[in-house]
């Protein structure tokens, strides 16, 4: 169950970072109907349809240059 805090605590941290900040505002953006779609999938159950529409969502080039400012795919610390 630590593993399960120390994740949530890292993506509450990277989430409220200004880029994670600018991120989730780009994503919001045009009424925020892709993350809505996105959430509901997830509620449903349906976590790779939710990943699949995020990962579409995250192509877009400012989107990846914000990430990588967050450090990439697989956080600050590059694992």
């Amino acid at each position: 169950m630590m593993q399960n805090n120390d994740a949530i605590q890292e993506a509450m941290r990277l989430a409220n970072s200004p880029a994670g900040k600018q991120l989730l505002q780009m994503l919001q953006s045009n009424g925020g109907e892709g993350m809505n779609r996105a959430m509901a999938l997830a509620s449903s159950g349906d976590y790779e349809g939710a990943k699949a529409l995020l990962n579409q969502m995250l192509r877009d080039p400012k989107a990846r240059a914000l990430l990588n400012q967050m450090g990439g795919n697989h956080g600050s610390d590059g694992r």
